[in-house]
């Protein structure tokens, strides 16, 4: 393990005013976002759709550092041949690898997931090291609920997050640590606190006692938030406070970077969220962003599957990648969004 090259990249992933695109959806969740705008979801869609995003030049070349891709779209070609790995290199982004498997249940844990795909990863790695990936990426389910999640569930995706991110290191790639505790229930946003806590202290624990270099990763994290269903949803002022103090009490400054997953947050919302964090400052660790459907919602419905629509898509997903990346300075305002094309 080259440890200065690693450290390099994952300081690249967090350059200020820029954040990473998560490209990586699987095929079942695609087909999802694409039921949505009436579009089949084919291989030759799929493509499409992320060659438009690769394209994008401005929001390429300017906001975003790296793009998480997901098994079949790094093996992909552009309609031109040129393999869609080599059009991020070219705007200037690092491509990245989406390397779980999904998620199992977790015996003897009702309502708790695993995350899988341990098996054979290394030698995944080496291929996709090959193809030009130089980070991955691996997310653990955390769900809140009445009495989950159990220290069972969090010790078992801790230990399994770790050791992706050691694998990853041997193999010469930067790993984004993503355990997320979701949104998704009525708990308020101090019960989120407290669960992402204890997420936070065991996976650290973990990565040490793994011996991951923490100045060669990167943390993914969920912010302090209400869940979708609690009647009192926190101000963007109290989940930009909460999470800082969270994350100070869990996360050490040798991390180079702090990239946040939107969560199912609105586009706008996990923008000021993000800004309201930045504009406090004072931090140990850069803070940017990992947003999937925070970065492609207004792009997906603007193209809708239509080659004329292209130009509209690539507006759409270059004024959201803006705004995010001025949210990773803490210089975004809500008036801003009124420029969207």
């Amino acid at each position: 393990m080259n440890l200065s090259d690693l450290n390099k990249i994952a300081l690249a992933m967090v350059t200020p005013g820029k954040g990473i695109l998560a490209a990586d959806e699987s095929s079942g969740t695609i087909k999802k976002r694409f039921d949505a705008i009436k579009v089949d979801s084919t291989e030759d869609n799929r493509r499409d759709y992320r060659e438009m995003l690769f394209r994008s030049q401005e929001a390429m070349s300017k906001y975003i550092s790296g793009v998480i891709l997901y098994d079949e779209t790094i093996w992909q070609n552009a309609k031109d041949g040129t393999p869609l790995v080599k059009l991020i290199e070219q705007a200037g982004a690092i491509p990245g690898i989406k390397v779980d498997e999904g998620t199992q249940a977790l015996p003897n844990c009702p309502g708790e997931l695993v995350t899988v795909g341990l098996d054979k990863l290394a030698e995944r790695l080496k291929k996709y090291y090959e193809r030009g990936a130089r980070f991955a990426k691996w997310r653990a389910v955390i769900d809140i609920g009445p009495r989950i999640p159990t220290q069972t569930a969090i010790r078992v995706n801790a230990h399994a997050l770790a050791r992706y991110a050691a694998l990853c290191q041997a193999a010469q790639i930067v790993p984004i640590v993503e355990p997320e505790v979701l949104m998704d229930g009525d708990h308020d946003i101090d019960r989120c606190y407290e669960v992402t806590q204890r997420v936070l202290n065991r996976t650290f624990q973990e990565l040490r006692v793994q011996r991951v270099a923490l100045e060669g990763m990167i943390l993914k994290p969920n912010m302090a938030i209400s869940g979708k269903k609690c009647p009192k949803q926190a101000s963007v002022q109290e989940v930009a406070e909460k999470t800082i103090r969270l994350l100070k009490s869990c996360v050490p400054a040798a991390v180079p970077g702090i990239a946040f997953l939107s969560g199912g947050q609105s586009d706008e919302e996990a923008t000021a969220h993000l800004d309201a964090m930045n504009k406090i400052g004072h931090l140990p660790w850069r803070l940017t962003f990992s947003y999937g459907r925070a970065l492609q919602a207004a792009p997906q419905k603007a193209w809708s599957g239509k080659p004329d629509n292209v130009p509209a898509g690539q507006r759409a997903f270059s004024h959201r990648a803006r705004m995010n990346g001025l949210a990773s300075t803490g210089n975004w305002e809500a008036g801003l969004e009124k420029q969207a094309a």
